[in-house]
């Protein structure tokens, strides 16, 4: 690596303020910190909390995110073709991906390997379109402020591509990432200045505009006149007993159900929840608090019941195993920029969200899916939360002053 060194430090300089080339240190910015960290610290004692940087925060978030995205793949595989030999087998015609699944795929749901390469050739162009697209518009705002390019835009597209179905359309892919990075971050000044969750931001985009699509009560698997709908669609239609004549909640906790990419295990998400409370990345305050208000609230759903709405009954560990819900809760609720900062203040925030996911999967099911908007509502009530909590500390400070 020492030639690649010596090689970025020979040209820095044209891309470095005076340089010729000023204008697009952005792009050369991007490249350096692939391989190397950046060599700005924060030295004043003041504001000197660990040895942690935004680079390092960013790439434990990243790697946390593998073990659902590799099983993601093993699970659009799996549901795909097992759907192929529920028909008789018969693969597929006239659609694009058969290109490359034909490449090395047998179509056989036993084997592991034919699952993940089944998987892998549908998402790999969802995250290449939400990549590519997603840096571009980094990249663009970069040059025209004449700062670097924040690590955070490459968790964001891989956030945003989990959150997409297996089937989902790519120029919608495309459109809903622009908007989740333009209109949910950058218009307010880039990273750090957000108050939305951008990846959640552009997925509710396309929650509303396409939602046969992306609502989540349709066909979420990938292979054509094949009909699985997720346990929320389900639940909402039948409520417990179509969701357990379909799946087990084993089956639903291991993930082994149609859904967004990413969102389907608890268990792998799990995984990478764990990474991020053993690092402190994620705020455990935030997570127990999601936890609780989930309990208190479909508690009592379960108490009141109903005769009309199915969604009354369904129990809170249901609710923990389907849907988004495990997935926003170990990479979205805990994102700190547009969560509550004071630690009395992340119980707040995560019960409200908790509290909120259940009154809009219950109330509300035209719309099952309800951890994404539960966490966009509380983002916007994360600066009063904390203003709050912070006012409450300086009257209490006050009085034991005087």
């Amino acid at each position: 690596m020492k030639p690649l060194r010596r090689l970025l430090d020979k040209i820095k300089p044209n891309f470095s303020k005076g340089g010729s080339l000023e204008k697009w240190f952005p792009l050369f910015d991007v490249f350096e910190n692939l391989f190397y960290s950046s060599d700005k610290r924060t030295f004043g004692s003041v504001h000197i909390r660990d040895s942690s940087d935004l680079q390092k925060i960013m790439v434990v978030v990243w790697l946390s995110t593998f073990p659902a995205m590799f099983y993601g793949m093993y699970n659009i595989g799996f549901q795909a073709l097992t759907g192929i030999e529920a028909l008789g087998g018969a693969i597929p015609e006239g659609d694009w991906h058969t290109i490359f699944i034909n490449l090395l795929c047998n179509y056989d749901p036993n084997n592991i390997f034919d699952c993940i390469w089944y998987g892998a050739c549908y998402f790999i162009p969802i995250y290449l379109v939400t990549f590519i697209v997603g840096i571009t518009w980094e990249i663009i705002f970069a040059i025209v402020r004449g700062h670097e390019i924040n690590e955070g835009a490459f968790v964001t597209t891989v956030l945003f591509a989990l959150c997409c179905p297996p089937d989902a359309p790519l120029w919608q892919v495309a459109l809903g990432i622009s908007f989740g990075l333009v209109i949910g971050k950058e218009i307010f000044g880039g990273t750090g200045k957000n108050f939305l969750n951008p990846a959640l931001t552009g997925r509710a985009f396309l929650y509303f505009a396409y939602p046969l699509t992306w609502s989540g009560d349709s066909v979420w698997v990938a292979l054509d006149g094949y009909t699985s709908p997720t346990l929320l669609g389900i639940g909402a239609q039948d409520g417990m007993q179509g969701i357990e004549a379909s799946h087990s909640w084993l089956e639903a906790f291991i993930g082994s159900i149609p859904g967004s990419v990413g969102e389907t295990s608890t268990l792998f998400i799990l995984i990478g929840l764990l990474v991020l409370l053993y690092t402190r990345v994620a705020s455990w305050r935030i997570i127990l608090g999601v936890l609780a208000g989930t309990a208190f609230m479909s508690s009592i759903f379960n108490m009141i019941g109903s005769e009309t709405n199915p969604m009354f009954n369904l129990p809170f560990y249901w609710h923990v195993v389907i849907g988004g819900y495990a997935f926003g809760l170990a990479f979205m609720a805990v994102e700190p920029v547009s969560g509550s900062h004071t630690n009395l203040g992340r119980w707040y925030y995560g019960i409200l969200i908790g509290i909120m996911v259940v009154l809009i999967r219950v109330i509300n099911p035209a719309f099952p899916e309800g951890m994404m908007l539960a966490i966009l509502f509380a983002n916007l009530f994360a600066p009063l939360i904390d203003h709050f909590i912070q006012e409450r500390n300086i009257k209490k400070r006050k009085r034991a002053v005087f």
